[in-house]
C-alpha cells in the first residue's frame, strides 16, 4: 500500500498529529485497565464472590490468554483488511468504540452487589474486560497501518518514535489523573475505570476526525483472492520462506519465549506487588510511572550499545537483566527490593523489545521487511497467549497455598522462559544487515 497510496492522498502535519494522539489516548486503557488498577479490583471481586484468594489472580491470566487467542486467530484477516480496504477508519472506529464502551461499563462493577441478572459480578468483570481488550487489540492493526502512509523512508523512524513518545506522555498523564481521583474520591474505587474510558474517548477524537482513508491496493499475485483469505495466504507463504533465512527460525523461538514472559510480567506486576509487598493503588501507580521512566533511557542507551557490540549480545544482556530482576523479586522480602526490581524491569522492557526488533530486521532483506514484520507482530500475539495461562495455572495448582508463595512460584515459571530464551540465543550467530547467511552455531 505505502508509497502509491501516499502519493494519491498526501499526508500533512494535522494527520500526523492525529496519529500521535491515538497512541496518547489508548495508553489510558493499557495503564489503568490492563496493567495497574483493574487486575487488583478483578481479583478482589472474585475473592468476594468465591472466597478463593488465588482464583481471581489465575482467572486474570486466563482473561488475557482468551483475548490474545481471539486476536491471534483474527490478526491475518485484520492485517489484510488494513492493507487492502479503503475504509480502515471504519474498523478503527468500531474497535475503538468497542474498547471505550466496555471499558466504561467496568465502572458499574459494584463490590456491594453480588450479582446482576443472575450472573455473579466477577463473571461480568471477566466478560467486560475480555471484550474491551479485544476492542483495544483489534484497533491496533488499523492504527499501525497508517504509519507508512503518513511517513517516508527518510522519516518513518522519527514519526514512529514520536508516536511511542506520545504514548509515554499519555501514560504519565493517566497515572496523575488516577492518583488524583483516588485521593479525591477514596470511596469510589471504580471511578478511574470510567476516567480511563473518557480519556481514551476525548483524545481519540482528533484521530477519528483527521486520519485519512487511502485507496485500496493489492499485489498482482493476490488479485482474485478473497479478503478474508489473503492474510492466511501471506502467513503460509512466510512460514515456507523462513527456513531460507538461516538463524531466523531459532531466533523466533527465543523471541516467542521472552516476549511471552514480558507480557506476563506486565499482566501480573500489580497483583504481585500487592500480594508479595502489600502495595496499594497509589503505590502501584507510582511504581508503574517509575518503570515507564526507566524504560525510556533503557531503550536509548541499549540502542547505542547495540551499535557498538551487536544486537545479539545486547539482547542477551537485556534478558540477563530480566532474569536478575525476577530472581530478586523471588528472594526479596523488603519493599525497597521491589522498587529496585521495577527499575530493572523498566530498563529491560524498553531495551529488550527495541533490540529484538532491530536484530530481527538484520535477518531479512529490504524488499521483505513489510511482510516479515507483519509475521513478527503475529508471533508476538501468539506469544501473549501462553505466559499468562502458565502463570494462572501455577496459581490454581498451588490451591489454598499462601498467596505470596503462590505468586513467587508462578514468577519462577516465567523466569524459566527468559532462561530458555537465553540458551537458545547462544545458538544464533549475530546477523548482518541485508544478509541471511549468518546461520546457527553448530559447534
Amino acid at each position: 500500500m505505502g508509497l502509491e497510496s501516499t502519493q494519491k492522498i498526501p499526508s500533512d502535519r494535522r494527520e500526523r498529529f492525529a496519529w500521535y494522539m491515538f497512541d496518547f489516548a489508548n495508553t489510558s486503557f493499557t495503564v489503568l485497565i490492563v496493567t495497574v488498577l483493574f487486575p487488583r479490583y478483578f481479583s478482589y471481586l472474585v475473592e468476594v464472590g468465591t472466597g478463593s484468594a488465588n482464583l481471581g489472580d489465575a482467572l486474570w491470566g486466563y482473561a488475557g490468554s482468551i483475548t490474545m487467542i481471539v486476536i491471534a486467530i483474527s490478526a491475518p484477516v485484520l492485517g489484510a483488511v488494513a492493507d487492502f480496504s479503503g475504509s480502515k477508519k471504519k474498523f478503527l472506529i468500531f474497535y475503538t468504540g468497542l474498547c471505550i464502551v466496555f471499558n466504561a461499563l467496568l465502572y458499574f462493577l459494584r463490590d456491594d452487589i453480588p450479582s446482576f441478572l443472575g450472573v455473579d459480578m466477577w463473571v461480568w468483570a471477566f466478560i467486560l474486560f475480555v471484550i474491551a481488550n479485544i476492542g483495544f487489540q483489534g484497533a491496533l492493526p488499523f492504527y499501525n497501518a497508517w504509519l507508512p502512509e503518513i511517513s517516508t523512508e527518510e522519516n518513518i523512524g522519527k514519526i514512529g518514535g514520536n508516536g511511542y513518545a506520545a504514548g509515554y506522555v499519555g501514560a504519565m498523564l493517566t497515572i496523575i489523573i488516577a492518583i488524583a481521583s483516588l485521593f479525591m474520591f477514596p470511596t469510589q474505587p471504580t471511578l478511574p475505570f470510567l476516567l480511563s474510558a473518557l480519556f481514551f474517548l476525548v483524545f481519540a477524537i482528533p484521530s477519528i476526525a483527521w486520519l485519512k482513508n487511502r485507496p485500496p491496493a493489492r499485489k498482482p499475485e493476490e488479485e482474485g483472492i478473497p479478503l478474508w483469505k489473503i492474510g492466511f495466504v501471506r502467513v503460509r507463504r512466510t512460514l515456507k520462506e523462513i527456513k531460507y533465512y538461516q538463524g531466523l527460525p531459532l531466533f523466533l523461538v527465543a523471541y516467542f519465549l521472552f516476549s511471552d514472559a514480558i507480557t506476563t510480567v506486565i499482566y501480573y506486576a500489580s497483583l504481585f506487588a500487592e500480594k508479595a509487598y502489600a502495595f496499594g493503588d497509589v503505590d502501584i501507580l507510582i511504581f508503574f510511572a517509575v518503570t515507564q521512566l526507566a524504560a525510556i533511557p533503557g531503550a536509548f542507551v541499549f540502542g547505542v550499545v547495540a551499535d557498538k557490540i551487536g544486537t545479539k549480545r545486547t539482547l542477551m544482556i537485556t534478558l540477563v537483566i530480566w532474569v536478575a530482576a525476577l530472581a530478586l523479586a523471588y528472594v526479596g522480602t523488603d519493599v525497597i527490593i521491589w522498587w529496585i526490581v521495577g527499575l530493572m524491569a523498566g530498563v529491560g522492557m524498553g531495551s529488550s523489545q527495541s533490540t529484538a526488533r532491530s536484530m530481527y530486521g538484520q535477518f531479512i532483506p529490504e524488499e521483505k521487511k513489510s511482510e516479515m514484520y507483519g509475521f513478527y507482530a503475529l508471533t508476538g500475539k501468539f506469544a501473549a497467549i501462553l505466559g499468562p495461562f502458565v502463570y494462572g495455572s501455577v496459581l490454581l495448582l498451588m490451591g489454598g497455598a499462601d498467596s505470596v508463595v503462590a505468586h513467587k512460584t508462578a514468577m519462577l515459571s516465567i523466569l524459566a522462559f527468559f532462561l530458555v530464551a537465553l540458551l537458545i540465543l547462544t545458538r544464533v550467530r549475530q546477523p548482518k544487515m541485508g544478509e541471511s547467511k549468518a546461520g546457527i552455531v553448530t559447534t
